[in-house]
């Protein structure tokens, strides 16, 4: 006969249980997290988030680390390369034909500040939206001066005000090699590769790393591939483990230590017009994000200081 105060065994067992396990994990590296005391540079860090082979989670990572950033206190950039304007729908900011949009920037010169909107998540992320135009860019670009340069220009001016501090600038661009994806290669300092893990994680990975190579030599000396992070992330199989073993025997000095897992509220968030940051700030994939963004800190930091 069980003693008065003694817990149950169905309770027990819960105690024990795999999701007991996960849900007091998670509760651990958030309070980690909230004890956490990040120190920006001050400098502004230029990103731009890539990978040739779709699906891999690039915008998805883009406008989540940008939020984890602006959740930390940096003033965070994104810049929505992409004509499908992805980016712009999760971070809530209005992007329909007639907005004035990053196509604007690039084709007739506007300003950035004219077109930068501030996401209703927080006033530090800010987003240079996309439109449907600039699907037809790639095109118009071609006859531009400086074609490849152009959004280079368009954001050294934009810092150039005294106005103007960030810390951070995130470009989210298409999948495929064109003069849009140039443009970002042209105006970053650093590449971040999200890496799916999945059987063909690695695939066209040497391409960009080539393209990479080809931006350097030709355009853009100061570009190279500083991050690299594991997405999609189902630590129930054997292949995810693999494969990410295989990308830190490669790339040990780029890889985050953080991992992305799948989650769901992570798929659900821009349906609503939101980063997981914001939709679901407890979940596994927030607090995967935030702790991401507070390495990706924590390592300008170490550079500088060394």
């Amino acid at each position: 006969m069980k003693q008065s105060g003694e817990p149950s065994r169905s309770a027990t067992s819960f105690e024990d249980s795999p999701i007991a396990r996960e849900l007091a994990d998670l509760s651990a590296r958030r309070r980690a997290l909230e004890a956490t005391e990040v120190k920006l540079s001050g400098r502004t860090r230029v990103f731009t988030v890539s990978n040739q082979k779709g699906g891999v989670g690039k915008t998805t990572t883009a406008v989540n680390i940008s939020a984890a950033l602006a959740s930390l206190g940096a003033k965070v950039l994104v810049i929505d390369l992409d004509p499908q304007g992805n980016a712009s729908t999760a971070l809530g900011v209005p992007h329909n034909a007639d907005t004035a949009s990053i196509y604007d920037v690039l084709i007739d010169e506007f300003p950035l500040s004219d077109i930068i909107q501030t996401s209703p998540e927080s006033p530090n992320l800010l987003c240079a939206p996309s439109t449907i135009h600039l699907a037809g860019a790639e095109i118009e670009l071609v006859s531009q001066v400086a074609r490849e340069h152009r959004l280079r220009g368009a954001l050294r001016d934009y810092l150039a005000s005294p106005d103007t501090h960030l810390d951070f600038v995130v470009i989210d661009c298409p999948p495929s090699l064109g003069l849009l994806t140039i443009n970002a290669f042209t105006a970053a300092d650093e590449v971040l590769i999200p890496i799916q893990c999945e059987y063909y994680a690695l695939e066209g990975l040497s391409q960009l790393l080539g393209s990479v190579q080809m931006i350097q030599k030709h355009l853009n000396p100061a570009l190279h591939v500083s991050t690299i992070l594991l997405t999609m992330y189902d630590g129930r199989t054997r292949l995810a483990q693999q494969v990410a073993d295989e990308v830190r025997t490669h790339f040990s000095n780029e890889v985050l230590e953080t991992v992305i897992p799948r989650s769901v509220r992570v798929s659900e968030a821009p349906s609503f017009g939101q980063t997981v940051i914001a939709y679901d700030g407890h979940s596994a994939g927030a607090i995967a994000y935030r702790e991401a963004a507070v390495e990706i800190v924590a390592r300008d930091t170490t550079t500088k200081e060394d």
